[in-house]
């Protein structure tokens, strides 16, 4: 069976730390064959260190120039939607980088150019694929946690501002801070367990008081004078089904943790906390807490695409991981929203 042809646009860390190793270890059943980025000598470098045998200073002329089946977009989320579009109108399944997008609107168009493609859009939310995760979502569908009904999720550093590039600090860019570059993943993840049930309401704050400021930075010296985004953002979601969930995510926040990454699930057989994975039940007349003897230690980054390239070797397209991106930016908009006019909004 012939590989399955891969095209990356971006040559930044995502896809050298990430994208790049993880489907060279698959090297079976797939060939990186092209690389762009706008950073052509950036390109050309790591295309030469990954023996990557086409580079381009664009991904418009990658998709024209090359024959792809796959792409990974791995550009800051400004671009998302574009490049996404672009790759699938070139009859390309994608693997886009969390967040889908800036905002709603951008990966509702992005699902339906997915659905008008025909071609798999996925989006990297590899927290999905931890050993925690997956054991957790067992334990779910089987109904030992019942009905799930009320979350918490929670993404907080004590001083974790990106310190890099300027790129996670600029609100341009990537849309907003901490909420919708780390807190995405813990959002996700609850959402994922909890059968991805529809948006009602939700009610949101963000908070500025310690970016603008110089400061500790345990990922490195942050650009305080150009700081754009939020220092912290708290919200309380409710969905149709009547469940409710509250978010905290924090680049930077006077806690005692360096960093939380964290689920919090309670249903009416059980609960369950998911980093690392503890179960909370009741079960002839007697309290009682669960936790794995044992997990399996896994890449979740690796895990997330070797899943990404099974499907689309396999040709398993769905539709699903599209519509739950636009579901989870709506979710991230709506936060953003209230948190501007002071006031819940309806989704």
């Amino acid at each position: 069976m012939a590989k399955l042809k891969v095209g990356l646009i971006g040559a930044g860390g995502i896809a050298t730390a990430v994208h790049i190793p993880a489907y060279k270890k698959a090297s079976e059943q797939v060939e990186i064959v092209a690389l762009a980025d706008v950073a052509y000598g950036r390109a050309q470098l790591v295309a030469k260190e990954n023996n990557i045998p086409n580079v381009y200073d664009s991904y418009q002329s990658m998709l024209e120039s090359v024959e792809l089946d796959a792409v990974s977009v791995c550009v800051p989320n400004k671009f998302h939607k574009e490049a996404t579009i672009a790759a699938l109108d070139a009859g390309c399944h994608v693997l886009c980088e969390k967040p889908p997008a800036m905002n709603q609107e951008e990966a509702k168009q992005m699902e339906q150019a997915a659905l008008k493609s025909r071609k798999l859009l996925m989006y990297g939310f590899h927290y999905r694929y931890q050993s925690e995760t997956q054991a957790a979502k067992r334990f779910i569908d089987a109904g030992e946690l019942g009905n799930i009904y009320s979350g918490r999720v929670q993404a907080i550093r004590r001083r974790g501002i990106p310190g890099w590039g300027g790129v996670f600090t600029n609100k341009e860019l990537q849309g907003g801070g901490p909420l919708i570059d780390i807190g995405v993943h813990m959002l996700d993840t609850a959402l994922y367990l909890m059968g991805y049930p529809e948006p009602a309401v939700v009610l949101g704050q963000t908070h500025q008081q310690i970016g603008t400021k110089k400061g500790v930075g345990l990922l490195g010296d942050w650009d305080y004078k150009n700081y754009t985004i939020e220092d912290m953002a708290v919200g309380m979601i409710t969905f149709k089904n009547g469940a409710s969930l509250v978010l905290e995510s924090a680049f930077a926040a006077n806690v005692e943790k360096r960093d939380t990454m964290q689920v919090s699930l309670m249903g009416d057989q059980g609960g369950a906390d998911i980093f690392p994975l503890k179960m909370y039940q009741e079960k002839h007349d007697t309290l009682i807490d669960l936790t794995p003897a044992y997990l399996p230690e896994v890449n979740a980054h690796e895990t997330e695409i070797h899943a990404f390239i099974t499907d689309c070797v396999e040709g398993n397209i769905s539709d699903r991981f599209a519509k739950q991106g636009t579901s989870i930016q709506k979710i991230i908009d709506g936060l953003y929203q209230s948190a501007e006019t002071g006031k819940a909004v309806n989704l």
